[in-house]
């Protein structure tokens, strides 16, 4: 029996779980900002400071236990030489909606 299954696989089948679709999504900016911040080879101390704030508000930040401001983000992506972007995507749940109802 072979019980070795890739990630990418595993990845698709539980994307198609809203639940973890929901979770997922929500703590993908904060490992984006952790990321980053890694690579520039900043503690989350050091980055607090370039920000203007403390550790613990970078931590909540990167784990994903707080929901900032714009101006927060901001304040962090340009410490790290980044940038933010917004985009608002049409999910279809209102046409979905609409055909079922027809």
């Amino acid at each position: 029996m072979n019980t070795n299954v890739r990630f990418e696989d595993w990845s698709r089948e539980k994307m198609q779980d809203p639940e973890f679709r929901a979770a997922y999504e929500a703590l993908e900016p904060a490992y984006q900002l952790a990321r980053l911040r890694i690579q520039r080879g900043l503690s989350q101390e050091q980055l607090a400071e370039k920000v203007g704030t403390k550790q613990p508000s970078i931590a909540r930040l990167e784990s994903g236990r707080s929901t900032p401001n714009l101006d927060f983000l901001r304040r962090v992506a340009a410490a790290l030489d980044a940038q933010v972007e917004i985009r608002i995507v049409h999910t279809g749940a209102e046409t979905a909606a609409r055909h079922t109802m027809a």
